[in-house]
């Protein structure tokens, strides 16, 4: 499994609950709903190589 970093992020309440009712839909914890997020607008945005592997991004 790939490291992972830990770091604080503060998000008002509003957009709290909003994901946290968006990623309930999608069966997935609210880290791991906004990882999906992140992960798909890297990739969207060409920030993220998709061939590469989790473990030769470090």
């Amino acid at each position: 499994m790939a490291d992972k970093k830990n770091f604080m992020l503060r998000l008002d309440d509003q957009m709290y609950k909003a994901l946290e009712k968006w990623a309930a839909d999608e069966f997935r914890s609210v880290n791991g709903q906004m990882e999906y997020l992140l992960h798909k607008a890297l990739l969207e945005n060409k920030r993220l190589d998709p061939d590469k592997k989790a473990a030769d991004r470090k």
